[in-house]
Formats: C-alpha cells, sequence, structure tokens
C-alpha cells in the first residue's frame, strides 16, 4: 500500500510517501518538504499572518498534486504546535479543505507525544525494557515514557525551539541576560513535569527524536545522515552541557557552519539547546540515544495496525 503523510509543523511542512503493509517497516518512496517556519507567521493577536497562511495553502495543493502523481492511496494530513496554537487555525484548515480537499487533522500535544514514542518502540523493540523519549519541535517540547507501545506517561510543553528564538531573544547572538532568562523559564517549565514521568520509574533506555537533537548529536560527534539509519548515534550529557553554553555565544552564521547543522535552523538552534540541556539535566541522562523515526512514522504505523495484515490473509484471518 501507498501511503502518503502530509505534515504541517511548525518548522517544516513535509510530504513523506511510504510504501507499507501492516507488520512491515514502512519505506520511504519519496519525500518533499519546505521550511516554513509557520512560527515566524503568528502575530501579537496569535494569528497567522496573510503571508504564512498563503504560503501553506500552495504547499498543501502542490502536495495533494504530488501525491496523485505518486499514486498515493490514501493521503494522511495532521498539523500540531503552531497551527494548534494559532487563534485563526481552525479557520485556516477549514479553507485549505475547502480549497485544497484534503482534510488536516489537528493533533493534541499529547497525541504528538503518544503517536511520536510508539514510533520509538517499534524502532528499538521490546528488549529496550521502559522507554523514556524526548522530541523538541518547532513549536513545543514532547515528552513520553513506558514499557508498551502506548505510554504511561506523555506530556507536550511549549518549548519549541522555533518559538523560544522568537519569544526571548533579540539579538543574534542573544545577550546573555537573555540567555539567563530563558534558560531559568525551560528548566521551571520541564521541572514542573519531572515528577509526574519519574513516579513510573527508572527508564531503561532514554531516547532522543527531531531534527534539533539530531543537530546536536552530529555536531558533537555523531554519525552524518548520509551513513544511513542503521548507524548508532548518541548525545552525552557532558556533551550537551559544553555546546549548550558555546552555541550561545554565537551568531546564526557561525552555527550555520557547523556539521549538520542547516541555515534555515540555525537561529533556533541555541534556543533548542538550552532546551536539551535541561531536559537530560533534570531528568537525569546521561545518554540519549537518537531514533531516526519520529512523528511521521508513528502516524503511519497506527493507520498501518488498522489494516489487516499479509499473515491474518494468507492464514484467512479476517478482522
Amino acid at each position: 500500500m501507498r501511503l502518503g503523510v502530509l505534515d504541517i509543523g511548525s518548522n517544516t511542512v513535509h510530504l513523506l510517501v511510504v510504501d507499507a503493509h501492516r507488520g512491515a517497516r514502512p519505506m520511504p518512496a519519496y519525500s518533499h518538504k519546505e521550511e516554513l517556519r509557520l512560527t515566524q507567521y503568528l502575530g501579537q493577536d496569535n494569528r497567522l499572518a496573510p503571508e504564512g497562511i498563503e504560503r501553506l495553502r500552495a504547499f498543501v495543493d502542490e502536495a495533494v498534486r504530488l501525491a496523485e502523481d505518486k499514486g498515493v492511496e490514501d493521503l494522511l494530513a495532521f498539523a500540531t504546535s503552531a497551527v494548534r496554537d494559532s487563534a485563526n487555525g481552525e479557520q485556516v484548515l477549514a479553507e485549505i479543505d475547502k480549497r485544497c480537499g484534503v482534510h488536516i487533522a489537528v493533533l493534541s500535544g499529547r497525541d504528538e507525544a503518544r503517536l511520536t514514542f510508539l514510533a520509538v518502540r517499534r524502532w528499538f523493540g521490546w528488549s529496550s525494557g521502559r522507554l523514556l523519549a524526548f522530541d523538541i519541535g518547532g513549536g513545543s517540547l514532547e515528552v513520553a515514557a513506558g514499557v508498551d507501545e502506548e505510554p504511561d506517561v506523555a506530556v507536550s510543553l511549549p518549548l519549541g525551539a522555533g518559538r523560544l528564538t522568537r519569544d526571548w531573544f533579540t539579538g543574534d547572538p542573544p545577550s546573555a541576560e537573555e540567555v539567563r532568562k530563558l534558560r531559568k523559564h525551560v528548566r521551571t517549565e520541564i521541572a514542573r513535569t519531572v515528577g509526574d514521568v519519574a513516579r513510573y520509574g527508572e527508564p531503561d533506555r532514554a531516547v532522543a527524536t527531531s531534527k534539533t537533537f539530531k543537530q546536536l548529536a552530529r555536531i558533537a560527534g555523531a554519525a552524518p545522515s548520509n551513513e544511513g539509519p542503521y548507524v548508532s548515534r548518541a548525545l552525552s550529557r557532558e556533551d550537551m552541557a559544553e555546546w549548550a553554553v558555546r552555541l550561545t555565544t554565537m551568531g546564526s552564521a557561525e552555527r550555520a557552519e557547523l556539521s549538520g547543522v542547516s541555515e534555515g535552523r540555525a537561529a533556533q538552534l541555541a534556543a533548542g539547546a538550552l532546551v536539551a540541556d535541561a531536559t537530560m539535566d533534570l531528568f537525569e541522562v546521561d545518554r540519549l540515544e537518537v531514533c531516526p523515526w519520529a512523528l511521521r512514522e508513528g502516524v503511519i504505523l497506527r493507520r498501518l495496525d488498522m489494516l489487516p495484515s499479509r499473515l491474518d490473509q494468507s492464514a484467512g484471518i479476517t478482522e
């Protein structure tokens, strides 16, 4: 079955086409994305600005045509923090549905965490025991933990790298005072969730997903993406603490010259590093393993779970 996933994130809008069936890993067949950075189009009234809306409409329209060209049978479209938190988000999506003929579901923060956790569980398997998973997006930080495919606890905090950069930093690089204030804010917000997560028990494996963590691991010495998804990649608390300081003293242009850092995300990497450092410190995680699967794969896997498997079909089992 050929599935399409249209992910309207706070940083990137992404169409991913995969070939998959229940019980098999999704195999990427086509990818088209743009760093739209919707958080930058949120005004003081918390409404998406006309320019951002039009750019989003244009991308969705193009994505629908591309999905048809690639033979997609089922297009799953969803939006996350930037649209979810905007005052006119529902109106914008309704207009896009009318124009482009695609329904875009708005995921709650908790569902983001749950679906990302599902992807992490499937990637690492049952032998990983209790998992603790972190995902830093453009608009929010997701935390989930558990021993099953459904986490015991799933939390979403408004601590995305793009959101924090927009709301807290005025300089490039930010001033020491801005960094200090944001660091305090981030740690206060995360500390409120530690007890809710920790009461379920110590994790056997701590995992990070998302572009922010991948870039932080890369600049700390992890293998580049061109070596493939099966290469082990990790980020230590010691390295993270060092880079959290260094990145806040660099400007965007200097950060963009680091290995694995894209120009489009360089501006928000300092805020992302402060979140990652606080997360590892407050949850007392010495080492994070980087998972190549995240929210998109979680959405795909949940959809595939609704289909009959080839094993069921060969055995004459129907659902």
